[in-house]
């Protein structure tokens, strides 16, 4: 990889976890589409083949680095570099205070590297912006929210609503957005604890004040998606603001495989349904949410009463399910393994979405054009299942049986929700709605377009900076 002065030098450093990787690594690709960026990407050992994998068409452009990831942490089992592996999120502080002991290891790398116009490291890494201030590099944040979230819960903080209810589900409007209502329970810890404390309320403390302090925020999003909320973010909030988004958008369409060579059986099962002329759900929730085998069974009865044909992807643990392939072969199929998500929701025979509404979920389901039943589990997951049923339109709510967005879900209400999306009139406004943001998506990314834009701006003014002042 060859860098100067003439050329931008760009820096990404993903935090170690699928759903904060994936988009990092998408990003990737638009930087190389601007011509001359020389691009330098961090990982630890156990996380570079999925690196390596995922860029293996455009890897002999990155300088992919390997940084030690520190060894007997507390909490942590031996051999675990990513949070997908970890055994319970009851483990998260601890493997995440764990990659501040990388520190010195990332900055003798970033030392030995050509001069750096500017580095994009992940939210949850907010020691490397005392890396960057060391070694005179812009820092810029890239986390996986969409404004509406970001801002809902900012404008919901500062004006302390969230401790006013007297019960998690009473709704209340929130101050700059009138016209939005939420609860206590569409927010996650430590953000909706009356008196927040330990260990998780430390590290999201530290990572807002290290934002805050950093030279920008990139956003996984686009000015047409969330217009309001942009705006807003970017007249009240700091740090500035560049929405550049989808980066899914980035990745190429798969080619279909050498004759030599078959396909995935999960792609090869939905064809076989696709020559039928016949449409299929797709479930998946994300590889962090822990469901209780209470709920996994509800979600049983409730996609083999829907009757509609559908793929599931489940977690190893969560399979053993009494029969239930068996009764369901000729119209449900289980996956257990990990599966190209873009490729199943671009599938012609894929025609409604499940989902966690974790923000790489919705931006892919929004690309393929593909409705969403609406089911949060963690996280900002409830902001954006908000999103996706009352703003953007483009899905329905899978409800619970005592109404609270964190309730228990009954069969009925899946069953419900499944057939809604899949042939309901609500269905058929959100498959058309969300075919509008579908285009409207591919135009920000096109050269030209809205988020293209964006990107050039960033890139410029912080080469820019860099040009004037090389010892930076």
């Amino acid at each position: 990889m060859m860098s100067s002065h003439h050329n931008p030098h760009v820096v990404l450093f993903p935090f170690m976890s699928k759903g904060h990787t994936i988009p990092l690594l998408q990003l990737a690709r638009l930087l190389l589409l601007r011509r001359g960026v020389a691009l330098t990407i961090f990982t630890t050992p156990a996380n570079r083949p999925f690196f390596s994998k995922s860029l293996s068409d455009v890897v002999d452009a990155i300088s992919l680095i390997d940084l030690p990831f520190p060894e007997n942490i507390p909490g942590v089992p031996p051999g675990i570099e990513s949070t997908d592996k970890l055994p319970s999120m009851s483990l998260f502080p601890a493997f995440a205070a764990a990659t501040k002991l990388m520190k010195p290891h990332f900055e003798r790398a970033l030392n030995a590297l050509p001069p750096v116009s500017f580095m994009i490291t992940d939210g949850f890494l907010g020691w490397t912006l005392d890396s960057a201030n060391n070694l005179g590099i812009p820092r810029l944040v890239y986390f996986g929210m969409s404004y509406f979230s970001s801002v809902v819960s900012r404008s919901v903080t500062s004006a302390g609503l969230i401790l006013k209810p007297n019960g998690d589900d009473e709704a209340f409007t929130v101050p700059d957005f009138p016209w939005l209502s939420v609860t206590r329970n569409d927010f996650d810890a430590p953000f909706r604890d009356r008196e927040p404390k330990g260990p998780l309320f430390d590290f999201v403390t530290e990572q807002m004040v290290a934002t805050v302090n950093s030279h920008g925020l990139v956003m996984n999003s686009f000015c047409d998606l969330e217009h309001v909320y942009m705006e807003f973010y970017n007249r009240n909030l700091v740090p500035k603001s560049w929405p550049v988004g989808p980066f899914c958008l980035a990745e190429p369409r798969r080619k279909p495989p050498p004759e030599n060579q078959e396909k995935p059986s999960y792609i090869k099962w939905l064809d076989g349904f696709h020559e039928q002329g016949k449409q299929v759900l797709y479930v998946a929730f994300g590889s962090q949410a822990e469901i209780s085998p209470e709920q996994l069974r509800e979600i049983k009865v409730g996609l083999e009463e829907s009757e509609v044909n559908f793929l599931w992807v489940v977690r190893t643990h969560e399979s053993e399910l009494d029969g239930f392939e068996d009764r369901v072969k000729n119209r449900g199929l289980l996956v257990r393994e990990w599966v190209d998500q873009r490729e199943i929701l671009g599938h012609p025979s894929v025609n409604g979405f499940v989902s966690h509404c974790g923000w790489n979920s919705v931006l892919e389901s929004i690309c393929a054009a593909v409705p969403i039943a609406a089911w949060p589990m963690m996280a900002e997951q409830h902001l954006n299942a908000r999103m996706v049923v009352e703003e953007m339109k483009i899905g329905v709510r899978v409800e619970s049986c005592n109404g609270s967005v964190r309730g228990f879900v009954k069969s009925e209400s899946v069953e419900k929700a499944v057939r809604e999306l899949m042939e309901g009139e609500i269905g058929k406004s959100a498959r058309k709605k969300v075919k509008e943001l579908s285009n409207s998506a591919i135009n920000a990314i096109k050269e030209g377009g809205s988020s293209w834009l964006k990107l050039d701006e960033l890139i410029n003014e912080f080469h820019a900076k860099m040009k004037k002042n090389p010892d930076m």
